[in-house]
């Protein structure tokens, strides 16, 4: 849960090309299918443009804009220039009205973390087994005591054990 808010935040951490960003796509589509809003923070360590070059928006915001919003009939999006990097809380207390939150790339920052391991990509896990929440690999050998273990494409489990611990359902 984030300190501010009480929205649960579970953050999804592997190595590079573990096949993080497949595992959240298919998580993502699991809980809203259920009914659930769910907002999504990826972590980058180098800056990043979410607009287009040239456009508009961009241009606003290369003349000097400290917030530059974009409005459409069915999506709104805000870029705002930052003095610090902004916390995980900071986070999730912007994402607004979700039921949760869902990271990548956030490796030592939550509490609640999923690590997707891939055979292919590395026998080894990054996180140490008391940090983990949960492990989604596709490696029989990668199942630290105590850690609840799913397969890389069982995003259906994962889905109802979140519920069961962190949204109130499927357990009760």
């Amino acid at each position: 849960m984030s300190a501010g808010t009480g929205i649960p935040v579970v953050s999804v951490v592997g190595k590079g090309d573990s096949g993080k960003t497949t595992f959240l796509e298919k998580l993502i589509r699991e809980l809203t299918e259920r009914g659930y809003r769910v907002a999504t923070v990826k972590h980058h360590v180098h800056d990043f443009d979410i607009d287009v070059p040239g456009k508009d928006s961009w241009r606003h915001a290369k003349a000097g804009a400290a917030v530059t919003m974009i409005s459409s009939p069915d999506k709104f999006g805000i870029v705002r220039k930052v003095d610090h990097e902004q916390t995980l809380d900071e986070l999730v207390a912007a994402a607004g009205d979700v039921d949760i939150v869902l990271t990548e790339g956030f490796k030592r920052a939550g509490s609640v973390r999923i690590e997707v391991s891939r055979r292919a990509r590395s026998e080894d896990i990054i996180c140490e087994p008391q940090e983990l929440w949960a492990l989604a690999t596709d490696n029989p050998d990668a199942a630290p005591a105590g850690v609840q273990r799913f397969g890389l494409d069982d995003t259906g489990a994962v889905a109802d054990a979140i519920e069961s611990a962190f949204l109130g359902k499927g357990g009760e």
